[in-house]
Protein backbone atom coordinates (compact mmCIF):
# COMPACT_ATOMS: atom_id res chain seq x y z
CA UNK A 1 0.00 0.00 0.00
CA UNK A 2 1.52 3.44 -1.08
CA UNK A 3 2.56 5.67 1.92
CA UNK A 4 0.80 9.05 1.00
CA UNK A 5 1.77 10.58 4.05
CA UNK A 6 5.91 9.85 3.22
CA UNK A 7 5.28 10.56 -0.55
CA UNK A 8 4.08 14.13 -0.07
CA UNK A 9 6.93 14.74 2.58
CA UNK A 10 9.66 13.96 -0.36
CA UNK A 11 7.85 15.84 -3.38
CA UNK A 12 6.97 18.93 -0.74
CA UNK A 13 9.40 20.52 1.36
CA UNK A 14 7.38 22.15 3.90
CA UNK A 15 8.42 23.39 7.38
CA UNK A 16 5.70 21.25 8.90
CA UNK A 17 6.44 17.96 10.02
CA UNK A 18 4.49 14.65 9.64
CA UNK A 19 1.74 15.35 12.15
CA UNK A 20 -0.01 18.29 10.16
CA UNK A 21 0.15 15.99 6.77
CA UNK A 22 -1.57 13.26 9.11
CA UNK A 23 -4.37 15.78 10.42
CA UNK A 24 -5.13 17.18 7.22
CA UNK A 25 -6.03 13.55 5.62
CA UNK A 26 -7.92 12.86 8.59
CA UNK A 27 -9.77 15.67 8.40
CA UNK A 28 -10.57 15.04 5.00
CA UNK A 29 -11.66 11.38 5.97
CA UNK A 30 -13.72 12.31 8.81
CA UNK A 31 -15.50 14.97 7.06
CA UNK A 32 -16.01 14.66 3.40
CA UNK A 33 -16.55 18.05 1.43
CA UNK A 34 -14.19 19.48 3.50
CA UNK A 35 -13.33 23.15 2.31
CA UNK A 36 -9.19 24.31 2.10
CA UNK A 37 -10.22 27.28 4.48
CA UNK A 38 -12.07 24.60 7.22
CA UNK A 39 -9.01 22.40 6.62
CA UNK A 40 -6.37 24.78 7.09
CA UNK A 41 -8.44 26.06 10.84
CA UNK A 42 -8.57 22.07 11.67
CA UNK A 43 -5.17 21.40 11.43
CA UNK A 44 -3.99 24.94 12.33
CA UNK A 45 -2.19 25.65 9.26
CA UNK A 46 -2.21 28.63 7.08
CA UNK A 47 -4.17 28.31 4.11
CA UNK A 48 -1.70 27.75 1.33
CA UNK A 49 0.27 25.50 3.30
CA UNK A 50 -3.32 23.64 3.82
CA UNK A 51 -3.87 23.93 0.01
CA UNK A 52 -0.20 22.76 -0.85
CA UNK A 53 -0.67 19.82 1.11
CA UNK A 54 -3.94 19.42 -0.09
CA UNK A 55 -2.67 19.41 -3.90
CA UNK A 56 0.24 16.48 -3.19
CA UNK A 57 -2.34 14.31 -1.96
CA UNK A 58 -4.91 14.99 -4.74
CA UNK A 59 -1.75 14.24 -6.94
CA UNK A 60 -0.78 11.16 -5.20
CA UNK A 61 -4.58 9.79 -5.44
CA UNK A 62 -5.62 10.12 -1.42
CA UNK A 63 -8.16 13.16 -1.88
CA UNK A 64 -10.11 14.48 -4.52
CA UNK A 65 -11.18 17.85 -5.29
CA UNK A 66 -15.35 18.28 -6.21
CA UNK A 67 -17.86 20.21 -3.53
CA UNK A 68 -14.96 20.59 -1.16
CA UNK A 69 -12.15 17.89 -0.34
CA UNK A 70 -12.53 14.35 0.21
CA UNK A 71 -10.95 10.74 0.63
CA UNK A 72 -10.58 8.34 -2.53
CA UNK A 73 -11.24 4.93 -2.09
CA UNK A 74 -7.62 4.57 -2.49
CA UNK A 75 -7.38 7.28 0.65
CA UNK A 76 -9.94 5.82 2.87
CA UNK A 77 -8.22 2.18 2.55
CA UNK A 78 -5.06 3.88 3.33
CA UNK A 79 -6.38 5.12 6.57
CA UNK A 80 -8.67 2.32 7.86
CA UNK A 81 -5.94 -0.25 6.60
CA UNK A 82 -2.56 1.32 6.75
CA UNK A 83 -3.28 3.34 9.94
CA UNK A 84 -5.26 1.05 11.96
CA UNK A 85 -8.61 3.01 11.83
CA UNK A 86 -11.25 -0.07 10.89
CA UNK A 87 -13.48 -0.59 13.15
CA UNK A 88 -13.46 2.55 14.93
CA UNK A 89 -16.24 3.76 16.81
CA UNK A 90 -16.13 7.19 14.63
CA UNK A 91 -19.22 8.64 16.90
CA UNK A 92 -17.14 8.02 19.93
CA UNK A 93 -14.09 9.72 18.48
CA UNK A 94 -15.66 12.55 17.11
CA UNK A 95 -16.71 13.25 20.72
CA UNK A 96 -13.72 12.41 22.38
CA UNK A 97 -11.75 15.08 19.75
CA UNK A 98 -14.43 17.84 20.40
CA UNK A 99 -12.16 20.10 23.21
CA UNK A 100 -13.87 20.37 26.46
CA UNK A 101 -14.87 17.94 29.73
CA UNK A 102 -17.27 16.15 27.72
CA UNK A 103 -14.71 13.07 27.56
CA UNK A 104 -15.14 12.21 31.33
CA UNK A 105 -18.81 11.56 30.70
CA UNK A 106 -17.88 9.42 27.72
CA UNK A 107 -15.50 7.72 28.71
CA UNK A 108 -17.46 6.95 32.77
CA UNK A 109 -17.02 3.31 32.59
CA UNK A 110 -13.60 3.31 31.58
CA UNK A 111 -12.43 5.68 34.55
CA UNK A 112 -14.95 3.69 37.04
CA UNK A 113 -12.43 0.52 35.73
CA UNK A 114 -9.11 2.22 35.81
CA UNK A 115 -10.10 3.68 38.98
CA UNK A 116 -10.63 -0.02 40.36
CA UNK A 117 -7.10 -1.00 39.03
CA UNK A 118 -5.50 1.95 40.48
CA UNK A 119 -6.78 1.54 43.76
CA UNK A 120 -4.40 -2.17 43.81
CA UNK A 121 -1.14 -0.07 42.37
CA UNK A 122 1.74 -0.61 43.94
CA UNK A 123 2.91 1.89 46.58
CA UNK A 124 4.72 4.65 45.35
CA UNK A 125 8.47 4.52 45.84
CA UNK A 126 9.66 8.11 46.94
CA UNK A 127 12.74 7.50 46.88
CA UNK A 128 13.22 7.13 42.68
CA UNK A 129 10.39 10.59 42.94
CA UNK A 130 7.53 8.03 42.29
CA UNK A 131 4.30 10.22 43.00
CA UNK A 132 0.85 8.65 42.33
CA UNK A 133 -1.08 10.11 39.70
CA UNK A 134 -4.94 9.84 39.83
CA UNK A 135 -6.64 7.50 37.86
CA UNK A 136 -9.01 10.45 36.39
CA UNK A 137 -5.45 12.53 35.28
CA UNK A 138 -4.13 9.26 33.60
CA UNK A 139 -7.09 8.89 31.71
CA UNK A 140 -6.52 12.66 30.25
CA UNK A 141 -3.07 12.01 29.37
CA UNK A 142 -4.41 9.33 26.79
CA UNK A 143 -7.36 11.72 25.85
CA UNK A 144 -5.04 14.14 24.99
CA UNK A 145 -2.73 12.00 23.17
CA UNK A 146 -5.92 10.84 21.00
CA UNK A 147 -6.97 14.58 20.43
CA UNK A 148 -3.25 15.09 19.14
CA UNK A 149 -3.49 11.89 16.73
CA UNK A 150 -0.96 10.17 18.36
CA UNK A 151 -2.57 7.07 19.08
CA UNK A 152 -4.25 5.16 17.03
CA UNK A 153 -2.07 3.32 14.33
CA UNK A 154 0.99 4.74 16.53
CA UNK A 155 3.78 2.54 17.79
CA UNK A 156 3.92 4.52 21.93
CA UNK A 157 6.68 4.87 24.48
CA UNK A 158 6.04 4.94 27.94
CA UNK A 159 9.71 5.70 29.60
CA UNK A 160 8.33 5.15 33.24
CA UNK A 161 4.64 4.41 33.94
CA UNK A 162 3.81 4.32 37.42
CA UNK A 163 0.86 6.10 36.38
CA UNK A 164 -0.27 3.31 34.28
CA UNK A 165 -0.48 5.35 31.08
CA UNK A 166 -0.08 2.26 28.85
CA UNK A 167 -3.11 1.10 30.79
CA UNK A 168 -5.51 4.19 30.13
CA UNK A 169 -3.88 4.23 26.45
CA UNK A 170 -5.00 0.41 26.15
CA UNK A 171 -8.40 0.84 27.61
CA UNK A 172 -9.32 3.76 25.78
CA UNK A 173 -8.22 1.84 22.55
CA UNK A 174 -10.43 -0.89 23.64
CA UNK A 175 -13.42 1.17 23.95
CA UNK A 176 -12.98 2.64 21.09
CA UNK A 177 -12.41 -0.59 19.01
CA UNK A 178 -15.84 -2.76 20.81
CA UNK A 179 -16.23 -4.92 17.76
CA UNK A 180 -12.96 -4.82 16.56
CA UNK A 181 -9.71 -6.39 16.70
CA UNK A 182 -7.08 -3.09 17.53
CA UNK A 183 -4.60 -3.27 14.49
CA UNK A 184 -1.41 -1.08 13.86
CA UNK A 185 -1.36 0.43 17.42
CA UNK A 186 1.45 -0.96 19.80
CA UNK A 187 2.03 0.48 23.36
CA UNK A 188 5.25 -0.17 24.77
CA UNK A 189 6.69 0.64 28.83
CA UNK A 190 10.07 0.82 30.06
CA UNK A 191 11.08 0.92 33.59
CA UNK A 192 13.28 0.08 36.46
CA UNK A 193 10.03 -1.49 38.99
CA UNK A 194 9.24 -4.88 38.37
CA UNK A 195 6.46 -4.42 40.68
CA UNK A 196 4.90 -1.98 38.67
CA UNK A 197 5.61 -4.20 35.09
CA UNK A 198 4.14 -6.89 36.43
CA UNK A 199 1.06 -5.31 37.37
CA UNK A 200 0.74 -3.77 33.92
CA UNK A 201 1.52 -7.03 32.07
CA UNK A 202 -1.14 -8.57 34.28
CA UNK A 203 -3.97 -6.18 33.33
CA UNK A 204 -2.66 -6.14 29.60
CA UNK A 205 -3.48 -9.93 29.29
CA UNK A 206 -6.28 -10.11 31.57
CA UNK A 207 -7.99 -7.16 29.13
CA UNK A 208 -6.49 -8.07 26.07
CA UNK A 209 -4.49 -4.28 25.50
CA UNK A 210 -1.51 -4.65 22.67
CA UNK A 211 1.06 -3.53 25.52
CA UNK A 212 4.43 -5.10 26.30
CA UNK A 213 6.88 -4.52 29.04
CA UNK A 214 10.62 -4.20 29.56
CA UNK A 215 12.79 -3.71 32.50
CA UNK A 216 15.26 -0.85 31.62
CA UNK A 217 17.48 0.85 33.94
CA UNK A 218 17.22 4.51 32.25
CA UNK A 219 20.78 5.25 33.28
CA UNK A 220 21.73 2.67 30.81
CA UNK A 221 21.94 3.26 27.59
CA UNK A 222 18.49 2.24 25.70
CA UNK A 223 18.78 -0.86 24.07
CA UNK A 224 19.43 -1.06 20.35
CA UNK A 225 16.66 -2.43 19.56
CA UNK A 226 14.08 -0.26 20.84
CA UNK A 227 16.10 2.62 19.17
CA UNK A 228 14.00 4.81 16.84
CA UNK A 229 11.44 2.52 16.60
CA UNK A 230 8.31 4.91 18.26
CA UNK A 231 6.15 7.95 16.81
CA UNK A 232 5.56 9.40 20.35
CA UNK A 233 6.56 9.00 23.75
CA UNK A 234 4.95 10.08 27.55
CA UNK A 235 6.99 10.56 30.44
CA UNK A 236 6.63 11.76 33.60
CA UNK A 237 10.58 11.78 35.08
CA UNK A 238 11.94 12.58 38.54
CA UNK A 239 11.21 16.42 39.27
CA UNK A 240 15.55 17.24 38.48
CA UNK A 241 16.87 19.01 35.78
CA UNK A 242 19.10 15.78 35.34
CA UNK A 243 16.19 13.34 35.19
CA UNK A 244 14.09 15.33 32.62
CA UNK A 245 17.43 15.59 30.12
CA UNK A 246 18.13 11.84 30.91
CA UNK A 247 14.18 10.73 30.56
CA UNK A 248 13.47 12.27 27.55
CA UNK A 249 16.80 12.02 25.99
CA UNK A 250 16.06 8.27 26.33
CA UNK A 251 12.73 9.06 24.68
CA UNK A 252 13.84 10.65 21.84
CA UNK A 253 16.75 7.60 21.35
CA UNK A 254 13.73 5.73 20.77
CA UNK A 255 11.74 7.97 18.88
CA UNK A 256 11.65 7.60 14.55
CA UNK A 257 13.86 9.95 12.94
CA UNK A 258 10.85 12.48 11.96
CA UNK A 259 10.31 15.65 12.20
CA UNK A 260 6.87 16.82 14.39
CA UNK A 261 6.88 13.62 16.45
CA UNK A 262 4.71 14.50 19.77
CA UNK A 263 5.92 14.07 23.52
CA UNK A 264 3.87 14.32 26.88
CA UNK A 265 6.10 15.59 29.02
CA UNK A 266 4.63 16.09 32.77
CA UNK A 267 6.50 18.00 34.95
CA UNK A 268 6.28 19.91 38.62
CA UNK A 269 6.04 23.79 38.35
CA UNK A 270 8.97 24.73 39.50
CA UNK A 271 10.69 28.83 40.23
CA UNK A 272 11.12 31.33 37.59
CA UNK A 273 14.91 30.05 37.19
CA UNK A 274 14.46 26.79 36.79
CA UNK A 275 11.58 26.51 34.65
CA UNK A 276 14.34 28.95 32.48
CA UNK A 277 16.74 26.33 32.65
CA UNK A 278 14.28 23.57 32.06
CA UNK A 279 13.56 25.24 28.73
CA UNK A 280 16.81 26.20 27.68
CA UNK A 281 17.90 21.98 27.99
CA UNK A 282 15.11 21.21 25.69
CA UNK A 283 15.80 24.03 22.97
CA UNK A 284 19.44 22.74 23.28
CA UNK A 285 17.83 19.24 22.10
CA UNK A 286 16.43 20.97 19.23
CA UNK A 287 12.71 20.77 20.64
CA UNK A 288 9.64 22.89 20.19
CA UNK A 289 7.17 23.45 23.17
CA UNK A 290 3.87 23.10 21.15
CA UNK A 291 1.57 23.76 24.29
CA UNK A 292 2.06 24.16 28.01
CA UNK A 293 -0.85 23.14 30.36
CA UNK A 294 -0.81 24.40 33.78
CA UNK A 295 -2.45 22.04 36.54
CA UNK A 296 -2.70 19.36 33.91
CA UNK A 297 -2.01 16.86 36.33
CA UNK A 298 -3.24 15.68 40.03
CA UNK A 299 -1.40 13.47 42.68
CA UNK A 300 -2.05 11.34 45.44
CA UNK A 301 0.11 12.67 48.26
CA UNK A 302 2.65 14.77 46.64
CA UNK A 303 2.69 17.92 48.89
CA UNK A 304 5.81 18.97 47.51
CA UNK A 305 4.70 20.27 44.35
CA UNK A 306 0.96 21.37 45.71
CA UNK A 307 -0.26 17.51 44.14
CA UNK A 308 0.04 19.38 40.74
CA UNK A 309 2.11 19.58 37.75
CA UNK A 310 2.12 20.67 34.38
CA UNK A 311 1.70 19.44 30.81
CA UNK A 312 4.50 20.32 28.14
CA UNK A 313 3.61 18.75 24.70
CA UNK A 314 6.92 18.78 22.71
CA UNK A 315 7.67 18.38 19.15
CA UNK A 316 10.81 17.29 17.75
CA UNK A 317 12.46 19.09 14.70
CA UNK A 318 15.37 18.65 11.94
CA UNK A 319 18.15 19.66 14.94
CA UNK A 320 16.14 17.37 17.72
CA UNK A 321 19.08 15.09 19.24
CA UNK A 322 19.12 13.26 22.78
CA UNK A 323 21.84 15.40 24.98
CA UNK A 324 22.01 12.15 27.14
CA UNK A 325 23.64 9.03 25.13
CA UNK A 326 25.88 6.75 27.29
CA UNK A 327 25.73 5.77 30.73
CA UNK A 328 24.39 8.49 33.21
CA UNK A 329 26.35 8.49 36.28
CA UNK A 330 25.70 11.81 37.93
CA UNK A 331 22.41 12.14 40.98
CA UNK A 332 19.34 12.00 39.17
CA UNK A 333 16.71 11.54 41.87
CA UNK A 334 15.62 14.61 44.04
CA UNK A 335 16.87 12.80 47.25
CA UNK A 336 20.15 12.53 45.37
CA UNK A 337 20.33 15.95 43.79
CA UNK A 338 19.01 17.91 47.04
CA UNK A 339 20.39 16.13 49.86
CA UNK A 340 18.18 17.25 52.49
CA UNK A 341 18.44 16.52 55.89
CA UNK A 342 14.51 17.43 57.96
CA UNK A 343 14.07 17.16 61.54
CA UNK A 344 10.54 16.21 62.57
CA UNK A 345 9.25 16.73 66.07
CA UNK A 346 6.59 13.97 67.48
CA UNK A 347 3.33 15.57 68.51
CA UNK A 348 3.07 13.19 71.24
CA UNK A 349 6.11 13.24 73.17
CA UNK A 350 8.25 15.60 71.67
CA UNK A 351 11.07 13.80 70.54
CA UNK A 352 13.24 14.92 67.31
CA UNK A 353 13.98 12.69 64.63
CA UNK A 354 16.08 13.39 61.60
CA UNK A 355 14.45 12.22 58.09
CA UNK A 356 17.26 12.42 54.81
CA UNK A 357 19.43 10.16 52.91
CA UNK A 358 21.49 10.31 55.88
CA UNK A 359 19.24 10.79 58.85
CA UNK A 360 17.28 8.23 60.94
CA UNK A 361 14.73 7.58 58.28
CA UNK A 362 15.31 8.11 54.20
CA UNK A 363 11.70 9.52 54.05
CA UNK A 364 8.74 10.70 55.90
CA UNK A 365 6.58 8.11 54.36
CA UNK A 366 9.04 5.42 56.34
CA UNK A 367 8.82 7.40 59.41
CA UNK A 368 4.95 7.58 59.38
CA UNK A 369 4.89 3.89 58.53
CA UNK A 370 7.35 2.66 61.50
CA UNK A 371 6.23 5.45 64.07
CA UNK A 372 7.74 7.54 66.50
CA UNK A 373 10.44 5.22 68.23
CA UNK A 374 9.35 6.31 71.34
CA UNK A 375 5.80 6.47 71.43
CA UNK A 376 4.89 4.65 68.16
CA UNK A 377 2.92 7.91 67.15
CA UNK A 378 2.73 8.58 63.41
CA UNK A 379 2.28 12.67 63.36
CA UNK A 380 5.13 14.91 63.22
CA UNK A 381 6.24 18.68 62.74
CA UNK A 382 8.89 19.65 60.52
CA UNK A 383 11.07 21.75 63.10
CA UNK A 384 13.76 22.44 60.36
CA UNK A 385 15.70 21.61 57.39
CA UNK A 386 19.95 22.02 56.17
CA UNK A 387 21.27 20.66 53.13
CA UNK A 388 24.17 18.15 53.45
Amino acid sequence: MMNYIEQVGANVRLEEGLEAREQLLLACYFQPGISTKELARKTILPVPVAAAIKKELVRAGALRQDIGVSCTPEGIAYVEQGWGYEGLDKELYLKLLANGDSWRTELADVLLRLSEMFRTRPQANVQIDQAKCTAETSLKRAVLGLRRHALIGKRTLCVGDDDLVSVSLGLLLRRLYPNAAIRRTQIDVVDIDDRFLAGIRDIAEREKLPIACRRCDLREPMPVELRGKYDVFYTDPPYTLQGMSLFVSRGLTALKNKKGLPIFLSFAHKSPDFTVALQRELVRMGLMAGEVIPQFNEYEGAETIGNRSQMIVLKTTERTTPSITGTFEDPLYTGEVKRTLRTYRCKRCGVSISVGQQGDHVTIEELKNRGCRRCGNDTFDVTDKKNV
